[in-house]
């Protein structure tokens, strides 16, 4: 893990609190970081040769700091439901305390920056790897083919990160949307267990909890 300290994290930190609804990571000043970071404009070259590396450093820290947490959960968990309910509340706490990060990771997805786009990309992929990984080895959900389970999870991160605007932006709305995440979850991994069922052993299952 490649851990931020002195004057990296103060600049990775100052741009996070400029960072609003109206501004993005891209639209930053080197003279405005500097000040918010509290040092000399020419120590950003220092430690970074432009705008599109310090950019990747910005997202590599959201990554590990919100990372770190999410897995620590799912290893403790006992079930798939369980790990989808501490996961999403775990998450979407994370960016309601850190909404820059949400702005950052939405925007730059579709943003201008070719590098930036392609390292979110990689950094949703990681993650979603991880998901699956962490579901496999725990054995949460042991009747889904692991491919599978790759495939759900990729699914799964990109709806949060979509989703966590909304629960940012719509504080009476946000136990519903994290109710509704957890369906969401929930029945992609029941909807799997059933793909491998024939239909006489789909419509026993029916028969039973009607």
């Amino acid at each position: 893990m490649n851990v931020l300290t002195g004057g990296k994290l103060k600049l990775v930190q100052a741009a996070l609190r400029l960072i609003t609804e109206s501004r993005s990571l891209t639209s930053l000043g080197l003279r405005e970081l500097a000040r918010e970071a509290g040092l000399n404009p020419n120590t950003f070259y220092r430690h970074f040769k432009n705008l599109d590396e310090f950019g990747l450093q910005v997202l590599g820290y959201i990554a590990e700091d919100m990372k770190s947490g999410v897995r620590e959960l799912r290893r403790m968990a006992e079930s798939s439901e369980q790990a989808s309910h501490d996961t999403v509340a775990f998450v979407y706490r994370y960016f309601q305390s850190n909404p820059a990060a949400t702005t950052v990771a939405v925007r730059e997805l579709h943003g201008p920056s070719p590098l930036l786009r392609r390292a979110l990309e990689a950094q949703l992929h990681a993650s979603a790897r991880e998901m699956a990984e962490d579901i496999i080895e725990r054995q949460l959900v042991s009747a889904v083919p692991p491919e599978t389970i790759h495939e759900i999870s990729r699914m799964t991160i990109r709806y949060i990160l979509f989703r966590a605007m909304d629960y940012n932006e719509k504080p009476e709305q946000r136990e519903a949307i994290q109710q509704e995440t957890e369906r969401f979850i929930n029945r992609q991994f029941r909807g799997a267990m059933l793909d491998n069922l024939s239909q006489t052993e789909v419509e026993a299952l029916a028969r039973k909890y009607v």
